[in-house]
Order: C-alpha cells, then sequence, then structure tokens
C-alpha cells in the first residue's frame, strides 16, 4: 500500500501553473525525498497532500483511501515557515496541538513531555515560544508535527536553522521514527546530502513537472559510475589538460571530474599523478547533488510555489 498517492494532479493559481498532471506514489514505510529548486511546485503539492489546498484535477488519496478531514489525524506537517503560538508556553502549545488532532489529555502529556526531554528542551518547557532560539523553536515545531503519533509525517525543511549537532539529533529521530515504528516520512529539503543518506526513493520536480523518480540506487544507477573523485597536493592547472573530462568541479585539493562517455579514468589517473602528488582517486557514483543540477539546470525562481 502506499502511504500517499497523488494521481494526475493539476493546480493553478489564475493564469500561473503551479503543479502540472503530476503523479507521484510514497510507498508506506518508506523515507521518500521530494526535491526541486525554488519554485518547483514542491509546497503547493505538500499543502494539497495536506488537503489545505484543494487541486483543479486529479486525486490524492492517503493509506488507500480519498483524501478527507479524517485523514488529517494521519498526518503530521512540519512547514517550512514557523506557525507556531509565540506568547504561549512550549508546554502549552504542544498539548493544545495534540488534543486538537485528538489526543486525550493524559496522552498528550506523556507524549510532549517524552519528546520535550528528547530533544533537549526540558529546561525551557515553561518559556514562552517566543523566547527560544531560531533552533530551538525548529526543534519545537518537529515536535508539534510528531507529538500525536502520525503515520505520515511531512516535513518540509526541517533541518532550517539547526547546527549541525542538532541536525543530527533530528536526523536520528527521524530514522527511529521510520525504521523502528513505522512511520511513513516524506522528507523536502536542499540538503542533497542528507536526501542522499536517508531517503529510499525521491521525485524531483521543476516548473510544476515532474522530471525524475524512482528509488535512489535505480535513479544513480541511470547515470552510470563516469565519475571520479580525487584529492591530491600540488598545483591545480593540470585539471584543465586532463583527457575525456566533460566537467570539473574543484574545491582546491579536492575535485569531482565527470568524464565523457569514451571518457577514460585510467588515462585520467595516469596525466595527474604526472603533475601533482595523488593522496586519493575513486570512481564513484554522480552525486545525487550533481544529478540535481543536471535535471534542472540554473532554473530557479525567487520563492516556492
Amino acid at each position: 500500500m502506499n502511504a500517499l498517492k497523488v494521481d494526475s494532479v493539476t493546480k493553478n493559481f489564475g493564469d500561473f501553473k503551479a503543479v502540472d498532471n503530476l503523479s507521484l506514489d510514497v510507498p508506506k514505510g518508506s523515507v521518500f525525498g521530494l526535491l526541486g529548486p525554488n519554485g518547483a511546485g514542491k509546497t503547493t503539492t505538500i499543502r494539497m497532500a495536506m488537503g489545505i489546498l484543494l487541486p483543479d484535477a486529479g486525486a490524492i488519496s492517503v493509506f488507500g483511501r480519498a483524501l478527507a478531514e479524517s485523514s488529517k489525524e494521519k498526518i503530521g506537517y512540519l512547514p517550512e515557515e514557523r506557525g507556531l503560538y509565540k506568547k504561549m508556553k512550549v508546554d502549552d502549545v504542544l498539548r493544545f496541538l495534540c488534543e486538537i488532532k485528538g489526543v486525550g489529555r493524559r496522552d498528550a502529556k506523556k507524549s510532549t513531555e517524552y519528546w520535550v526531554d528528547r530533544l533537549g528542551l526540558g529546561d525551557w518547557a515553561q518559556a514562552s515560544v517566543q523566547d527560544l532560539s531560531r533552533g530551538m523553536q525548529q526543534k519545537l515545531q518537529f515536535i508539534c508535527t510528531i507529538a500525536h503519533d502520525p503515520d505520515l509525517i511531512v516535513l518540509d525543511e526541517p533541518f532550517a536553522g539547526l547546527d549541525p549537532i542538532n541536525t543530527g539529533v533530528l536526523k536520528d529521530v527521524m530514522l527511529e521514527l521510520n525504521k523502528k515504528r513505522g512511520k511513513t516520512i516524506i522528507l523536502s529539503t536542499h540538503l542533497m546530502e542528507q536526501v542522499e543518506k536517508m531517503c529510499d526513493s525521491i521525485c524531483l520536480i521543476n516548473r510544476g513537472v515532474k522530471v525524475l523518480d524512482g528509488g535512489l540506487s535505480e535513479v544513480k544507477g541511470r547515470y552510470g559510475h563516469n565519475t571520479v573523485v580525487m584529492e591530491y597536493d600540488g598545483e591545480g592547472s593540470f585539471l584543465n589538460q586532463l583527457p575525456g573530462v566533460e566537467k570539473i568541479n574543484d574545491y582546491g585539493k579536492y575535485v569531482e571530474l565527470r568524464l565523457k562517455d569514451d571518457g577514460s579514468h585510467q588515462a585520467v589517473l595516469q596525466e595527474a599523478v604526472r603533475s601533482v602528488a595523488v593522496r586519493r582517486f575513486e570512481l564513484v557514483e554522480p552525486s545525487l547533488n550533481d544529478i540535481f543540477i543536471d535535471m534542472v539546470g540554473s532554473e530557479n525562481a525567487e520563492g516556492d510555489v
């Protein structure tokens, strides 16, 4: 069963087509990456899946049933923009949001106390939301998303405002919810490294149209093994003389090289060792970041719709 099925959905805002005949399947129990540049239609798609917006055409189902008001109790949604009541206390806002999702007062208290402690907000439970730092507010909003124990968790830029330590904490909680509790997670983020490490499958959309989807390993496999990762000591001018190279992504002493279809990694290595001391040379799959850039190019809008 799919946790979420989007079937030929279209959404217009006046003359602007935000989502164009989009179909995607999110398998139950998976971590699914919904990707795209700003303005691609990701947020509009998420809002339709939440029932916040209605599609102009097509259908959406949650766990095999047509999207309805009752479906929302099974969904936890973390929007990119914070929507917390700033003057309420942390404990109060959490229990309030649990109770409007149908959770009894006793269970709401138990759940929120657990997650507040787990995410390191215990000392701030009686503080007003407005007194929390940006990172603390992001963790609080994440708790609001999961405290009612939803089966489908939709996270729009969940790592925004978090330092590396708290990004790791949130990542661990997400994987626990997925692997140990069987929750389905839809992750929308621009952090391709997190997607690459966490997601089972992805869908990439651009200008409201799906341009790529499938299992992550399958998607990467389509691009072959024509990327070389090299670390070296020496002067980098030799890179422009390497044979059979289509694209160079240079970070100084670390470089990623995409080979042409007829390019030879052995020829690249032989030429490199004539010029510099090569510390690492590895033939790898292309990164998801490279695939993302290839598929959407420089087409970026000012804001996500």
